[in-house]
């Protein structure tokens, strides 16, 4: 039986439009994963996965992190930003010194933007239906 002591896990919850990542962080050697696949493989723009693990870069802990992020709902991009949300919000519970370098560089805000309802009576949230004089 081992006597190493398990790796500390750090928990962090992001949410964007409709997603929601739930991120798991440990030290270890700055592998990623989501959903049981790679940044790189899921995300399938890099674009995305560079959004995804902004945070880390933002306080280079990029190759010191070990990230394990299970996301639901929304597209591609929601899920990266979603991700980075909740990587921002795992850090800060790891090292509360790190708050003011990711909340500076606008990682630890959850993005507010949702898709607007649809008002009744109307053909969109925005859209009237066309005007007719006669």
């Amino acid at each position: 039986m081992s006597t190493t002591a398990p790796a500390t896990i750090f928990l962090g919850t992001g949410r964007r439009k409709t997603s929601t990542a739930r991120v798991r962080i440990t030290e270890g050697t700055g592998k990623l994963t989501v959903n049981g696949r790679t940044f790189d493989s899921y995300f399938s723009h890099e674009n995305f996965s560079k959004q995804a693990y902004a945070p880390l870069l933002t306080v280079d802990l990029r190759e010191k992190i070990d990230v394990t992020a299970n996301v639901a709902g929304g597209g591609v991009s929601g899920q990266a930003g979603a991700v980075a949300h909740g990587i921002a919000r795992a850090l800060q519970k790891m090292n509360a010194e790190l708050r003011p370098a990711l909340k500076k560089a606008g990682h630890i805000k959850r993005d507010p933007r949702a898709k607007e309802r649809k008002k009744p009576g109307q053909p969109g949230a925005r859209a009237r239906f066309q005007f007719s004089k006669r």
